[in-house]
């Protein structure tokens, strides 16, 4: 074999840096393939000697993707540790910005970053195989994509002032009350966005319907999952106990988040800087989970929105048997189901009288040394932990971010695929874009899970057995 190397850089559709590493037997099969998550900055470390009040605006800079997440979660950290819980109002403020984001964030990535491999499929020219590929082959749904995306933003500019780094959640609240224009002016969009939210679920399910040979074949892993439930284990993206259930959807533990430590580790491999978590009852790696979109829907047993539980059971309804849903391409379907129920929490939101309340801030304090904060961000289970001192400076940050949930199923994924995918000796683009796309269903904020500032590419280097890179690929971006 020639001296050569593979190099996809930059590869849209993720955000963050990785590297890929396939490892060739002596025939040209796969013997292994590796994820690594080679960005580092230590965002946790440079937080220390920080005041508590103000990491709901440091933390939102991990990631210009998800702020929201970070901004709510730093606040929640920030209610425990300065000992001040928010009025009823100030929380469903604080939610109904998370709901903007999970619906802006779940939005772009079906339509923008995993449809064109759906829709106009993974071995399509990567010359089209993009956002413009799809504007120029359905137009329409590509609008409404762009609009549903817009209706969440417009949920965070209105709340936050902005739409990326808003400054709205503060410990013990918000800064910010709801005006009934602004309320009406929200609601005005939930129609549409319902309507194209159920554009892609049909999408999806058709899609599915002609693929599922692919969806059987691409990555299908037994996992445990791991979600914030709501008290009767329903689906809770803004608060409430963390629910563990195992490969067959039995639940394994519920606990409150503020001892996280008790229950889950965080395993080191040399080749990545990503931690593995898993659940220390049951070891690495018997005890990994997943998390994110496909993780929560196995989690729970029931959403408490009407449209959004009508397609969880038809979701569901995959197995038989009840059984949790375990091909990775589902997570595409479950993104799709969760900005329905998000569409409908906004408006269950905006119906209810004390929205508008002006109530939106508790003063008082009755501070403590550490806290934890949690939240369902849209890739899956976020927890801020901090330690201050008497000061309320941060003596001590740690952050177990959602992609670092999924780190072992993403390096599981990858294997899986280029071991059923690329055979060899002839590798070409499209066996390659499979590989990439195990991650892309994760939708991975690499930058986030290593708190970190980087470039945006994946490498993907192949290597025989003699250690040695067997061929190159450049795609521009």
């Amino acid at each position: 074999m020639g001296m050569q190397k593979i190099t996809i850089e930059p590869v849209t559709r993720i955000e963050g840096h990785a590297k890929i590493t396939i490892r060739l037997k002596e025939n040209g099969s796969v013997e292994h393939a590796y994820l690594h998550i080679n960005e580092f900055r230590g965002f946790e470390k440079f937080c220390e000697g920080r005041m508590v009040f103000e990491m709901p605006s440091i933390t939102p800079r991990i990631c210009g993707i998800c702020p929201v997440s970070h901004h709510l979660a730093a606040a929640k950290t920030g209610d425990v540790i300065m000992g001040s819980p928010p009025p009823r109002p100030a929380s469903m403020l604080r939610e109904l910005m998370h709901m903007g984001q999970i619906i802006q964030s779940h939005g772009m990535h079906f339509f923008e970053l995993a449809g064109p491999d759906l829709l106009l499929g993974f071995d399509a020219d990567p010359a089209i195989r993009n956002v413009i590929g799809l504007i120029q082959a359905n137009p329409d749904v590509a609008v409404k994509a762009v609009q549903l995306r817009k209706f969440g933003q417009e949920i965070i500019r209105i709340l936050g002032g902005r739409r990326i780094h808003p400054v709205f959640a503060v410990p013990g609240g918000v800064n910010k009350a709801l005006t009934i224009e602004d309320r009406e002016a929200i609601l005005a969009g939930v129609a549409d966005a319902k309507a194209t939210t159920l554009l892609g679920i049909q999408i999806m399910q058709d899609w599915a319907a002609k693929n599922q040979d692919v969806i059987n074949e691409f990555a299908v892993l037994k996992t445990g999952y791991m979600s914030l439930v709501t008290p009767d284990n329903g689906l809770e993206l803004y608060d409430g106990q963390i629910r563990l259930v195992d490969s067959r959807g039995n639940q394994l533990e519920k606990f409150d988040g503020a001892n996280y430590l008790d229950y889950i580790n965080e395993h080191v491999e040399n080749w990545s800087y990503l931690k593995f978590p898993y659940y220390k009852k049951m070891g690495y790696p018997e005890g990994v989970y997943r998390v994110g979109p496909l993780g929560r829907l196995n989690a729970v047993t029931k959403l408490d929105t009407p449209l959004a539980q009508e397609e969880w059971i038809k979701y569901r309804a995959q197995n038989e048997d009840g059984a949790p849903v375990e091909p990775t391409l589902m997570y595409h379907y479950a993104r799709l189901i969760e900005v329905l129920f998000s569409i409908e929490r906004v408006e269950a939101l905006l119906d209810d009288p004390d929205i508008l309340s002006k109530d939106i801030l508790n003063t008082s304090q009755n501070p403590v040394r550490e806290g934890v904060g949690i939240i369902e961000a849209p890739r899956g289970t976020l927890i801020h932990h901090y330690i201050a001192n008497e000061n309320q400076q941060l003596e001590k940050v740690n952050l177990i971010v959602s992609t670092g949930h999924n780190n072992w199923a993403m390096s599981e994924a990858v294997d899986s695929v280029a071991k059923t995918y690329i055979k060899g000796p002839e590798i070409h683009e499209g066996l390659l874009n499979r590989v990439e796309a195990a991650v892309r269903a994760h939708d991975p904020c690499l930058s986030c899970s290593t708190h970190a500032v980087g470039q945006m590419p994946i490498i993907i280097d192949i290597v025989d057995a003699n250690d040695k890179t067997v061929k190159q690929l450049r795609r521009d971006a």
